[in-house]
């Protein structure tokens, strides 16, 4: 497996973490009435700037053409 497809996976498996914190903010909420625990409120934001970095990598990827500095 070569860098790119790493990414790709990582970026893929790092969304399914990001969407299972975000369901479980709004579980959390609906439980109790509007107000969950911070920890659960903010859950979601490590995942979210883990994809923002491999999004923006995989945004700019076709634009360095094949012999890119990014492998």
């Amino acid at each position: 497996m070569n860098w790119n497809q790493g990414v790709r996976q990582f970026h893929r498996w790092v969304s399914l973490v990001f969407t299972l914190t975000v369901i479980a903010n709004f579980a959390a909420m609906a439980m109790n009435g509007g107000q969950a625990p911070m920890w659960i409120v903010y859950a979601p934001l490590p995942p979210l700037f883990l994809l923002l970095f491999s999004g923006l990598y995989l945004f700019v990827r076709p634009y360095l053409g094949r012999r890119g500095t990014f492998g």
